[in-house]
Formats: C-alpha cells, structure tokens, sequence
C-alpha cells in the first residue's frame, strides 16, 4: 500500500522555522520524485518545492527561494522541507506527494498520490 505521511506542522511566529517531514512506503524513491505542495483554503493548490533522487534535480517555487530547503533521507524513508523566515502568506496545509516531475512553472506531473496534510500557520 502507498502511503505518505507528513509531520512537523504547526504554529510559529513570522520570521520563525519549522521543519516539514514526509514519510514514504509502498514505493521507493526511485519510482517516484516527491512533491511539496500547499492549500488554503478558497485557493488553488501551489506547488512549493519538489525533489527527484534518480537525477538529482530540486523545484523551489519563486516565493520560497532563500527560505526553504528540501533534502531526502533515502535510508529513512523520508523527505524534509526546512523553511525558516517563515511570514503569515505561508500558512497553508502543506501535502507531499509522489510525483513523476514538474514544469518551469511549478505544475507538478503525475501526482497520483499525496499524504493527508499538515497545517503551518504562521502568525503572532
């Protein structure tokens, strides 16, 4: 079965960081890069970040460039989304999901499937 967990979520104050785990089974990185997206509510899903292992390539989304950081610990399973000077249009639910790559743009192919969520909310 595959599954994708996301962790780290929370509140922090502006300027703040936090951490975003994803945790993957059912499929090896290998079969699938990983995408970082986020939502609020009453607008359209975003790609934020994304990562492909096989060759090495890394998405930011202009916004977050400077500010987040996304790695993978291919031992555990895991994808991380380091984001510090954290400001108040962060706050989303923030998804990974196993994506077979993205454009110039942003739009992330081949998303067939995505965790449940965490919630950032970043305010004082």
């Amino acid at each position: 079965e595959v599954q994708l967990v996301e962790s780290g979520g929370g509140l922090v104050q502006p300027g703040g960081s936090l951490r975003l785990s994803c945790t993957i089974s059912g499929f090896t990185f290998d079969d699938y890069a990983i995408g970082w997206l986020r939502q609020v509510p009453g607008k359209e899903r975003e790609g934020v970040s994304g990562i492909s292992t096989s060759d090495g390539s890394i998405y930011y989304r202009d916004s977050v460039k400077g500010r987040f950081t996304i790695s993978a610990d291919i031992a555990k399973n895991t994808v991380y989304l380091s984001m510090k000077s954290l400001k108040p249009e962060d706050t989303a639910v923030y998804y990974c999901a196993a994506i077979t790559g993205w454009d110039s743009l942003g739009i992330f192919y081949g998303m067939e499937y995505a965790g449940n969520g965490t919630l950032v909310t970043v305010s004082s």
